[in-house]
């Protein structure tokens, strides 16, 4: 009679492929062995056990550097979302009994997004959820991609120009473009506003590799104008700040700006697109049940009235 004992190496699997995805993460072999608490002998075995099942090179060896193949690529991207699903079980499997009382959510979102788009959502989440632990991340660009690609995050809250081919971008809410500058400015009752008047005078924008630069660039470049930028500094409310000191004037979007702002608005809309805030997921990432709610309650925050 055949044995139905299941072989040996399908056995580990699981912890074969949270050793090969671990390793993709850190780049190291080392570092994946320190933080799953395993010896780097361990690693390396389980990954070539893998390798001999699959008939397939994961990583490319170059003396310490490791480089995955493609089969590694895609492996990667099949074995991510399962593994999430393991980690998340007992959160998922409260849920689908209709209770949601532990778990974790990490969302990133740059300031003014956090400080004007968030707070009614996050407040709504926090009282109906209040056992997910949830943290928000004050990171955007290059920076709060890194973290959703890593895995280090749930999702993103943000705004994206060109959407890369490993995410998915959900527009929920849009802003249109606003031109701010301190009280008594000579472009304060200007009438016929163009962009060759505001050429004239310095900007203060924030740092150049948020996209904020790009818009301003497409824009200046669009009208053949060179434009100066007069201070570089982080965050819409310090910029504000120093609008309204009179150090220059600055292109934002309707969201950063509110009734207390000592500030002169002027509408933009001819010149500027409107400026969309939305959802980021990493296409093929599993979804955790925190972060499915999270996102429910987001799109029902902005959805149109009816």
């Amino acid at each position: 009679m055949p044995s139905t004992r299941v072989p040996y190496y399908k056995q580990n699997r699981l912890k074969q492929l949270r050793a090969f995805c671990q390793v993709v993460k850190t780049g190291s072999i080392t570092e994946a062995a320190e933080l799953l608490f395993l010896s780097q002998p361990t690693i390396t075995l389980q990954i070539q056990a893998l390798e001999r099942e699959l008939n397939v090179t994961l990583f490319e060896r170059s003396g310490p550097k490791i480089t995955m193949t493609p089969p590694g690529e895609v492996l990667y991207e099949l074995a991510q979302p399962l593994l999430e699903g393991i980690e998340k079980l007992p959160e998922t499997l409260m849920a689908r009994m209709g209770s949601l009382e532990h778990g974790e959510l990490d969302v990133a979102a740059g300031e003014a997004t956090i400080l004007y788009v968030l707070p009614e959502v996050t407040k709504r989440y926090a009282l109906e959820f209040p056992g997910i632990n949830l943290r928000l991340h004050n990171e955007t660009g290059r920076d709060g991609m890194a973290l959703l690609r890593n895995n280090d995050i749930d999702l993103i809250i943000g705004s994206l120009i060109d959407v890369p081919d490993d995410v998915i971008y959900e527009p929920v809410v849009s802003y249109d473009p606003m031109l701010i500058m301190p009280h008594g400015h000579p472009l304060e009752d200007k009438k016929n506003l163009s962009m060759k008047d505001v050429a004239k005078y310095g900007l203060i924008l924030p740092p150049k590799h948020l996209s904020t630069w790009r818009i301003v660039d497409f824009v200046f470049d669009k009208y053949n104008l060179q434009y100066n930028v007069a201070l570089e500094a982080g965050g819409w409310e310090v910029i504000k700040k120093y609008v309204e000191l009179g150090l220059g004037i600055s292109i934002t979007t309707a969201v950063c700006l509110t009734d207390d702002d000592n500030l002169v608005k002027r509408p933009m809309n001819k010149y500027f697109p409107e400026r969309s805030y939305g959802i980021i997921t990493r296409r093929g990432k599993f979804l955790s049940p925190a972060a499915k709610k999270y996102i429910e309650l987001m799109r029902e925050a902005y959805a149109p009235a009816e």
